[in-house]
């Protein structure tokens, strides 16, 4: 019997199946789910990390990876893409259905300017000459709230934050205005105070252009605030579906309803007044780009100004703010990861200015885990040698079964089966990859380690269990922590100190409870409010 066709569907999947060979045997990532999604609709796909919302999409836009295998059907009005070649699918997408990526660094291209990363698909999908394009990337840019976008149209992407490089991924998969648009994670990297912006604009782009939006996500706020209908996955099989009013008034299954119910709790007690300074720094700054001089154009950017700060022995400091107020660039000055001005000393030794070679000694102690988790894990390395890399550099002295127990534990304290070491990090979601990179840092049993943004990539769920885990290795082996971070739920529940920056600078700081419950500064109040009235501004905005 024929397949009915839905005229108002714009894409309909129907018993998708997704399948990855791995070393372990095969593995099915999704298991026969389908979805559709209406013109003009906005619909939302949650789900536990692992529970195979983005492969679904991955293979819907054919960009699955090499040992992966998709059979079902995907329809794009009327029309099974899942299977067309690549010329033809080329002429869909990027043009008529866009996609963001949940990782903006790996997504953007490090040799090219973000200028000539946006012209390319103007051009390429809209026919737009190179003087057209340029100032559409500008209208663009203007668009997604990229400061100085005159400037940063020339930046190439490792100098701008992680949530900048994200609205550059949101800008250009609105360049040629898409008929449907595929938001894998779109707000992940990005702070509060942006994240209503943002949904904001996609309203009003959905409204203008008749766009329709599938969001993958976690974070349930916004699907409550933004969403139509909802999808709720897991295990790679569809657990329940609905209008977005009945899944989160009256949810069916006990699955939705913990996911409704994970939110980040506790409260952290501040260490001892006579605790020990770990890690501390003195008037640090940093500066990007070269002086001006004769016949030079003065290209000097200052992104962290004259900071001090002081970790204890099993402290956590919490460094918020919004995207682009340096929050990252100052723990990566901290560690010696970047050239700095200023003092830095760990357990009484300075360390500011070392090089490469003398800085070894200190790095086992010192450890980080970076944003962007893809990034910074090798795609040629399994996740057991991924792990171990830094065994073999520190403790050379330990055999290859010693260091196969190290890996399968810290597997394990992250919540990872010790089974998944011999897969490579594309074979795991974004948010595994996640505690990967938590499992490496880990590993080496380190004194300090700076987090950055270590639980953007997990659902609440997930951070919850992250949370209790960074909390049970304080308390186990003393660690210290700089946690960056915008997300304040998860700042709140783990650190005992924050620091709130602006513009390079510290505008307040204090105690967690004091700077929570009582800001004294009014950028402080707008970033509690964006944090926890979510919902209401998303309400207010999209009235």
């Amino acid at each position: 019997m024929a397949k009915q066709i839905h005229s108002d569907r714009v894409l309909e999947i129907d018993n998708i199946r997704v399948t990855f060979d791995t070393p372990d045997g095969a593995v099915e990532a999704v298991r026969g789910v389908s979805m559709h999604v209406r013109r003009g609709e906005t619909v939302a796909v949650v789900g536990e990390s692992g529970s195979g919302k983005s492969q679904i999409m991955m293979s819907a836009m054919g960009l699955l990876a090499s040992n992966g295998q998709a059979t079902g059907a995907v329809r794009y009005r009327g029309e099974d893409i899942l299977n067309l070649p690549v010329k033809k699918l080329n002429k869909i997408r990027g043009a008529k259905i866009s996609m963001i990526f949940q990782e903006p660094m790996t997504s953007l291209d490090p040799l090219y300017t973000i200028q000539d990363q946006l012209c390319e698909p103007l051009m390429v999908h809209g026919g737009l000459s190179r003087s057209k394009a340029r100032a559409r990337v500008l209208e663009l840019l203007k668009l997604v709230q990229i400061p100085d976008p005159e400037r940063r149209m020339k930046s190439y992407p490792y100098e701008m934050s992680g949530g900048q490089r994200q609205r550059v991924m949101i800008a250009m998969a609105l360049a040629n205005d898409p008929d449907l648009l595929i938001a894998d994670e779109p707000t992940t990297a990005l702070d509060v105070t942006i994240q209503a912006d943002i949904l904001h604009l996609l309203a009003e782009l959905q409204a203008r252009l008749g766009m329709s939006i599938l969001f993958i996500t976690h974070d349930l706020g916004i699907v409550e605030a933004f969403a139509d209908r909802v999808y709720v996955m897991r295990k790679g099989q569809l657990e329940e579906e609905g209008e977005t009013q009945q899944i989160f008034q009256a949810p069916a299954t006990d699955y939705t309803r913990m996911l409704l119910d994970a939110e980040p709790s506790g409260q952290k007690s501040a260490p001892a007044a006579d605790a020990e300074v770990m890690l501390s720094g003195k008037d640090v700054v940093v500066t990007f780009g070269t002086p001006g001089g004769f016949l030079r154009k003065d290209t000097q950017f200052t992104a962290v100004k004259g900071i001090d700060v002081a970790l204890h022995r099993e402290q956590t400091i919490g460094i918020v703010g919004e995207s682009g107020s340096g929050k990252s660039t100052l723990g990566r000055a901290l560690l010696q990861l970047l050239p700095s001005e200023g003092r830095v000393v760990y357990l009484g030794q300075e360390i500011s200015g070392l090089d490469r070679a003398h800085m070894r000694p200190y790095r086992d102690g010192l450890q980080m885990v970076f944003q962007d988790p893809y990034g910074s894990l090798s795609p040629r390395m399994t996740v057991s040698e991924i792990i171990t890399e830094g065994l073999l550099v520190h403790e050379p002295g330990l055999s290859q079964r010693e260091r196969a127990e190290r890996a399968a534990q810290a597997l394990e304290d992250v919540g990872l089966e010790p089974s998944m070491r011999n897969r490579f990090p594309h074979e795991f979601s974004g948010g595994q990859r996640q505690r990967i990179a938590i499992a490496r840092a880990v590993v080496l049993r380190p004194k300090v380690i700076v987090l950055d943004e270590p639980t953007s990539a997990l659902d609440r769920s997930v951070q919850k269990q992250v949370i209790e885990l960074l909390r049970r290795l304080q308390k186990e082996h003393a660690l210290s922590y700089l946690f960056i971070s915008h997300d304040l739920a998860v700042v709140r529940a783990l650190s005992d100190y924050v620091m709130v920056m602006r513009d390079g600078k510290v505008v307040e700081q204090g105690l967690t409870e004091q700077v929570f419950d009582n800001p004294s500064q009014q950028y402080t109040r707008d970033l509690m409010r964006a944090a926890f009235d979510l919902r209401e501004i998303l309400r207010e905005k999209l009235a």
